[in-house]
């Protein structure tokens, strides 16, 4: 029996009933057809997961009464942050859904030379509940418990002077001088910088460059900026997390 995960943004905990998210709640009722004592699971975030059941399902208003509580680690010991090059559409929406299910921990989405998607203040709040809203789906398809810390937009300039600590720094550049295999190990995870569509501009390479990224290569071939991200998180994983 199939058992849905649902993530709700509210305080959980055994013997409370809460109110499904809409769109989960319609899903649940209209799509999947569930009935009234049918199990759940819950999470918020926190790293627990709630068993539940379906106490109500109304046109508008689905409720779940939460059971109990069980701790749950899925999180990856190679803490990565992907700073991500914004990419147009669907594509940054895919881009945010395969790093949360590879298991980043946070995702930094970046304004560069050639970032071709422009946001004001109004459209990046909007964009970035969209994207929590992406992360959360993912969350709930990949079994995590924690969702990946999401920040505002921000230009590269900014982001790399605030930048401190001892974790790897790594940008993707075709032709870069080092291979994932050739990197040593990371104790205190990696930053993980991704161009746009363009690519980075050699004014962004500069920058990073003298802000100590390393310049990483993924093979002889150009990958698109939905492919490349990806595909490093998936061998820094494997060479040195949970895969």
């Amino acid at each position: 029996m199939r058992i849905p995960r649902v993530h709700v943004d509210q305080p959980l905990g055994p013997g409370r009933e809460v109110l499904l998210p809409e769109q989960s709640g319609e899903h649940i009722a209209r799509v999947l057809r569930l009935e009234r004592g049918h199990p759940l699971i819950l999470f918020n975030g926190d790293g627990c997961e709630y068993p539940a059941t379906l106490a109500s399902l109304a046109k508008r208003a689905v409720t779940a009464e939460v059971t109990a509580m069980r701790a749950i680690e899925r999180e990856s010991p190679l803490h990565l942050t992907l700073a991500q090059g914004i990419a147009r559409g669907e594509k940054m929406d895919w881009i945010l859904q395969k790093a949360t299910e590879l298991g980043v921990a946070r995702i930094v989405p970046i304004v560069t030379e050639r970032t071709e998607v422009k946001l004001d203040e109004e459209r990046a709040e909007r964009r970035v509940l969209h994207w929590t809203q992406v992360i959360a789906g993912a969350c709930e398809q990949s079994g995590r418990t924690r969702l990946p810390q999401l920040e505002m937009p921000q230009r590269l300039d900014r982001w790399l002077s605030a930048l401190e600590g001892d974790t790897a720094r790594l940008a993707l550049i075709p032709g870069g001088d080092v291979g994932a295999r050739e990197l040593p190990p990371m104790p205190h995870g990696a930053l993980l910088c991704v161009g746009p569509e363009g690519g980075f501009s050699e004014k962004d390479v500069a920058m990073l460059l003298q802000s100590q990224f390393r310049a990483l290569r993924l093979g002889p071939r150009i990958l698109r900026t939905e492919t490349a991200g990806i595909a490093a998180l998936a061998a820094l994983q494997a060479l040195q997390g949970d895969m």
